[in-house]
């Protein structure tokens, strides 16, 4: 458990990252808080962000789920995977929006195999 507890974390830190990088293209681009909107390369960064949020919020659970009821080393390791997408979903997103497939692919996955396997690991616990 302590290797998930570790890529939680790590996790983490990447969406405040994330964060910090919303904050410094609000300087870069002359977006000034509360706004969301009116810089095109701000906004994507922003998306980035509240994307990795959306996954980030399930992704946790998840993860903690599957490693109590399957294996933490898969778990650990499905969350590494996610964190590399994310990253490349970043770079990606921000460049052209349109690229970023592989990025959401490879940060989404694991989520999916994370959720539905925790989910007949659950059933099978159960019977």
């Amino acid at each position: 458990m302590e290797l998930v507890s570790l890529v939680i974390l790590v996790a983490l830190l990447q969406y405040m990252y994330f964060g910090m990088m919303v904050g410094k293209a609000r300087a870069t681009h002359g977006v000034d808080a509360p706004a969301t909107t009116g810089n095109e390369i701000f906004e994507r960064t922003y998306r980035v962000q509240m994307n990795t949020l959306e996954i980030l919020v399930a992704l946790v659970p998840a993860m903690m789920i599957f490693a109590q009821t399957v294996r933490a080393d898969v778990a650990a390791y499905a969350g590494i995977v996610y964190i590399i997408g994310r990253f490349l979903y970043q770079r990606s997103y921000v460049a052209d929006p349109k690229k970023r497939t592989v990025g959401f692919l490879l940060s989404y996955l694991p989520l999916i195999v994370l959720v539905l396997w925790g989910i007949v690991a659950g059933i099978m616990a159960m019977i």
